[in-house]
């Protein structure tokens, strides 16, 4: 799910032809979906800024019944494509995660915002989409989703995290910190340093969009109104992070597995 401003530019730039070739899970979605793995048979899937499918090969074809929706018509078209011999087109709908009424209400078994999806929206907006989730989930569902880490972006905005011994690799990264500092002149690294959340142009998306970054004791706060038994995971790893673990942790994004209430 991209940010709702740029869609059209994404459309037509071979993002979504992009994204319809990508296949693997991340470690983390590998591991949740290895723990869900029995419950799956007997689930209603919602599969929320599905992009292009990747995650529906794997989940799909599990899940007692499966929905796919995205913000961009484009990415939709490309699921039905992809997925025409095995799953219904109308299993993919075009969808604003910020109001999901053609769903009603208790619905869904297992809800997945994968890729970082719910980053691409302000703040407000983010608050809303997880009320939208709380009202099409089963009390007791599970949703998981990936956010970024504002922690992880603190080492990026510090230049001097970027030094080291091989002069050429010490260049790159610098150039790397002028660019994200050039994108986001409005944040110091102090300034981050005291927020909870920021929305950054970062590099994935060539400092295009504006991306939510969170620190991950923010999002558990975040998650206390509506969701409970919640586990964080190592995106890189698909381990379980403890909750000591998370102040210090740096990895750009996270995955969050929780209960609706």
């Amino acid at each position: 799910m991209v940010n709702f401003q740029n869609l059209k530019t994404y459309e037509s730039s071979g993002i979504v032809q992009h994204y319809a070739q990508l296949q693997q899970l991340q470690p983390a979605e590998a591991a949740i979906l290895t723990q869900l793995k029995d419950q799956l048979p007997t689930m209603s899937m919602l599969d929320m800024g599905v992009g292009g499918g990747r995650t529906t090969q794997h989940f799909a074809k599990l899940a007692a019944d499966y929905r796919g929706i995205d913000y961009s018509t484009g990415m939709i078209i490309a699921c039905q494509k992809r997925f025409a011999s095995s799953i219904d087109p109308n299993s993919f709908t075009v969808c604003d995660a910020r109001d999901m009424s053609c769903f009603a209400d208790n619905m869904f078994d297992f809800i997945l915002f994968s890729f970082n999806g719910i980053d691409y929206i302000e703040h407000c907006d983010r608050i809303q989409v997880l009320q939208e989730i709380q009202r099409v989930g089963k009390p007791g569902s599970y949703f998981c989703f990936s956010t970024h880490n504002l922690q992880g972006m603190e080492q990026v905005f510090n230049w001097r995290s970027h030094l080291s011994y091989n002069p050429i690799n010490t260049y790159i990264e610098l150039v790397i910190w002028a660019l994200h500092r050039v994108f986001n002149r409005s944040y110091s690294l102090q300034q981050l340093q005291s927020s909870a959340h920021a929305m950054i142009r970062d590099e994935p998306h060539n400092f295009r969009l504006r991306t939510y970054h969170i620190r991950p004791q923010e999002q558990l706060i975040q998650l206390t109104l509506g969701f409970k038994n919640i586990k964080v995971y190592s995106w890189n790893q698909g381990i379980e992070l403890s909750p000591k673990d998370l102040s210090s942790n740096t990895e750009m994004w996270l995955y969050y597995l929780c209960n609706i209430q």
